[in-house]
């Protein structure tokens, strides 16, 4: 009888401790990131790639269109450095930068990427991305990757005219090999875990405590954004919304319900580094003949902040022939780098899109978007980037944290105030002598 309870204890331990390792492993798969390097042979070119921003770490998704754009344009002889262990702090602890370069451990990295034209950097990787660049750079290239070993650095031969994969695990590094054979390359230097884990959650954390935008989800619970691209090929606009609801003469439309599904129609749209313009074209909708949405984005600079902010100009109703026009300038903007995220985006209750006019046709539309998030500036990929969102600091939950805090306060200070007047007796009847005669007035 007892060998059977000790075997369920030890059982039950046993559980217990597995569920822990996949507690903290679960955790440490949210916080890890690696950096990754990319840069070119002396003398190759690589397309300027916009860089991530402060604290962004970058997806798998993300990962495979920045390499997509570099290999368009950089050589496809391609050099994959995979360490063990890599974080962004061994820079700093091994790189030498304290006055001691001669002791990096970094030289001949820090040499190829000031001889490299518009190397990419990209500080926060995220761990499952990093795991998978070796899939997505064969993928691209459509060529199987050669795993490098020491003894056989000197025998590879390289053709500029075929695309070739070499992965290379350091310690050990051919870069003299390369530059002696005088062949075009493109390097990408990044490890397979990080040495350490960031104890902090990241600005784009995939698990977050609040709200929940659209590049937070799950790609398997929502629709891809809708994406406009530019002259040569490149995602310039990302659109995303749950409904973009249009009432006119009484009649209502979604007109968000056929645009995430490929067979939206875009003719129109335009975007260059200044201007983005997105229009939607719909036909024998509110008993209307045609009818197109346009949003109007423009990349303005403002001395005071001294960035550029991606700004909603305005956003346009054409319909037989007639215009209504809103404007959207006072609520709809972000940094150029971010994308513009708001729950209710409406004309009637707290709008953010105003009637140009009082005689505007605008007065005859209500326009009400929920879960609305567009991007105009800075797109590289198919996904947002980090969201600007529109809700104010003081929302109705921080006012009643607020409200309820100065109450307490109060009666708090109300009844020190109270405790302080208290006045204790200084006269006492002496059973020998008369009694103490007390004035009412005291």
């Amino acid at each position: 009888r007892m060998t059977e309870v000790g075997l369920r204890r030890s059982s039950l331990s046993t559980m217990a401790f597995t569920s822990v390792l996949l507690f903290i492993c679960s955790i440490y798969s949210c916080y890890a990131q690696a950096p990754l390097l990319m840069w070119t042979s002396d003398g190759s070119n690589m397309p300027h790639l916009a860089q991530p921003t402060a604290g962004q770490t970058v997806s798998g998704g993300q990962l495979a269109s920045y390499l997509k754009s570099a290999l368009s344009i950089a050589p496809r002889n391609v050099l994959l450095f995979l360490q063990d262990k890599l974080s962004m702090e061994d820079f700093t602890m091994y790189g030498g930068v304290f006055g001691n370069k001669q002791d990096s451990a970094f030289l001949n990295v820090e040499s190829a990427l000031q001889t490299s034209s518009n190397p990419l950097v990209l500080p926060a990787l995220d761990w499952s991305a990093s795991h998978s660049i070796l899939e997505l750079l064969q993928g691209e290239l459509g060529i199987p990757a050669v795993q490098i070993d020491p003894s056989t650095l000197k025998e590879i031969k390289l053709n500029t005219a075929q695309p070739s994969l070499l992965a290379v695990h350091l310690p050990y590094t051919v870069l003299n090999m390369f530059k002696s054979q005088d062949v075009p390359y493109t390097a990408v230097y990044t490890g397979l875990k990080p040495s350490r884990v960031i104890e902090d959650t990241p600005v784009m954390a995939g698990h977050s405590v609040g709200r929940s935008l659209l590049q937070a989800l799950p790609e398997s619970t929502v629709k891809p954004p809708l994406v406009i691209n530019n002259t040569v090929g490149q995602p310039c606009i990302l659109l995303w919304a749950d409904t973009l609801l249009a009432t006119y003469s009484g009649n209502q439309v979604d007109l968000a319900r056929d645009i995430f599904n490929g067979s939206a129609d875009t003719a129109g749209s335009v975007c260059n580094n200044t201007l983005s313009r997105l229009v939607l074209n719909y036909k024998n909708v509110l008993n209307l003949r045609s009818l197109r949405l346009i949003f109007s984005m423009r990349k303005i600079f403002f001395p005071v902040s001294a960035r550029d902010w991606s700004v909603m100009e305005q956003v346009v109703l054409e319909y037989d022939g007639q215009r209504a026009i809103f404007n959207a300038s006072s609520g709809i903007y972000s940094p150029a780098e971010y994308s513009f995220h708001c729950q209710s985006v409406s004309s009637a209750q707290s709008p953010l899109l105003v009637p140009r006019s009082a005689t505007d046709n605008a007065t005859m539309w209500t326009l009400s978007f929920t879960d609305f998030q567009i991007q105009g500036f800075n797109v590289t990929g198919e996904e947002f980037s980090y969201a600007s969102d529109c809700a104010g600091f003081f929302t109705p939950g921080i006012w009643m944290g607020l409200l309820t805090s100065l109450l307490m306060v109060f009666i708090l200070s109300y009844g020190l105030h109270m405790i302080m007047q208290l006045r204790t007796m200084d006269r006492f009847d002496d059973p020998k002598g008369p009694a103490i005669s007390v004035p009412q007035s005291e």
